[in-house]
C-alpha cells in the first residue's frame, strides 16, 4: 500500500468523522431549540387567552372569580429595580477587584472558593437566611427591601464571577497600551476595559434579572405572600400605603403563581396561574431584548466616543 493511498484513506476517515460530529452537534442544538420553543409555546398558548387590561391591573381575589395580577406585577418590577440597584454596583466592584487588584495567593483563592460555594446554595437556604437576618434580627419584617437583599446575596456570586471573567478576557495588549500612554489603572479600567467588557456584563445582568423575575422560594420567607392595600396615587416612599414603600410586604408574580397553584381557592385558579405564567415569560423576554439593545447601544456609544477622542 502506497503512502498516497494511506493519506487518502486518512483524509476520508477525517471527513467522515467531521460529518458525523457536525450532524450530532446540529441535532443536539435543534433538540434544545425545539424543547425551548415547545415550552414557551405551551405556556403562551395556555395563558395568552386570559390576558387583558383588567387582568393586568386589577387586584387578586382569594375566593372569588375574576382576580387579576396588578399588585404582584408591580411588585415584581419594583423588586427587580431594588435588587439591581444593590447587585450591579457590588457585583461590578467585586469582579473588578478580583480581576485587577487581588493578588494571587491563598486569600484570593479562598475568596473565589467562597463565591463559587455561595453560587451553588439553594434559594430556599438564602430565603431562610434572609428570614433570620433581615426579617427578624434587623427588624425589617416581610418587606421588599428584605427580599431585595436576599436576592442580592443570591445573585452576587453570579455578577462577581461574570464581571471578573469579562475583565480578565480583555486582551493584555490593550492594557499595556494604556500603561504606555501613562494612564492610571482606574482610567484604563473605565476607558479601555469597560467598553470591551460591556457585552459580557449585559449578559450577567440579564441572567441575574431573570433569576429575580422567577424566584419564589427565597421571597416566601423575606418579602412575604401578601400585599397590603396600595394607593397608586401616593408615590411618597415613606407612606405605608405607597407602592414605592420598600418596607411593606409584597407578593411578587412568581410567588402569586405558587400561591394560586398551591391553594386553588378561586374558581378560575388554573386560568389565573396560566395567565400569570404567560405574563412572567413575556416580561423576561422583553427585558432580555431591551437589555441587549441597551448594551449594544452603550457599547457603540462608548467605543465611538473613544475613537473620536
Amino acid at each position: 500500500m502506497t503512502t498516497k493511498t494511506v493519506n487518502t484513506k486518512a483524509r476520508t476517515r477525517a471527513r467522515n468523522a467531521d460529518k458525523i460530529a457536525t450532524v450530532i452537534i446540529v441535532a443536539l442544538a435543534l433538540s434544545i431549540v425545539v424543547i425551548l420553543l415547545g415550552l414557551l409555546g405551551f405556556i403562551l398558548f395556555r395563558g395568552l387567552g386570559h390576558i387583558n387590561w383588567d387582568f393586568l391591573t386589577s387586584k387578586p381575589q382569594t375566593i372569588r372569580e375574576g382576580g387579576g395580577i396588578g399588585p404582584p406585577l408591580f411588585n415584581s418590577l419594583y423588586l427587580l429595580v431594588l435588587t439591581m440597584i444593590i447587585t450591579i454596583p457590588l457585583g461590578l466592584g467585586g469582579g473588578i477587584y478580583m480581576s485587577e487588584y487581588a493578588k494571587p495567593g491563598k486569600i484570593t483563592a479562598f475568596i473565589r472558593l467562597v463565591v463559587e460555594v455561595l453560587s451553588s446554595f439553594p434559594s430556599i437556604v438564602i430565603g431562610l437566611f434572609g428570614l433570620l437576618v433581615f426579617v427578624n434580627t434587623m427588624g425589617m419584617g416581610f418587606s421588599l427591601l428584605a427580599g431585595a437583599l436576599a436576592l442580592t446575596i443570591f445573585n452576587l456570586p453570579l455578577m462577581v464571577r461574570i464581571t471578573e471573567q469579562a475583565f480578565s478576557s480583555v486582551p493584555r495588549e490593550q492594557k499595556e497600551a494604556g500603561l504606555a500612554l501613562g494612564l492610571s489603572k482606574w482610567k484604563i479600567i473605565t476607558s479601555i476595559m469597560l467598553p470591551v467588557a460591556i457585552p459580557s456584563l449585559v449578559t450577567g445582568t440579564i441572567l441575574a434579572a431573570g433569576r429575580v423575575f422567577g424566584e419564589a422560594a427565597a421571597l416566601l420567607f423575606t418579602s412575604g405572600m401578601t400585599t397590603p392595600p396600595l394607593n397608586f396615587s401616593d408615590w411618597n416612599p415613606l407612606h405605608p400605603r405607597s407602592p414605592l414603600n420598600p418596607l411593606r410586604p409584597a407578593e411578587t408574580l412568581a410567588t402569586h403563581i405558587w400561591k394560586v397553584n398551591s391553594e386553588g381557592l378561586a374558581p378560575d385558579a388554573i386560568q389565573i396561574a396560566a395567565g400569570a405564567s404567560a405574563v412572567l415569560v413575556i416580561m423576561v423576554l422583553i427585558f432580555n431584548l431591551l437589555a441587549r439593545w441597551g448594551g449594544r447601544t452603550l457599547y457603540r456609544y462608548m467605543t465611538a466616543s473613544k475613537r473620536m477622542n
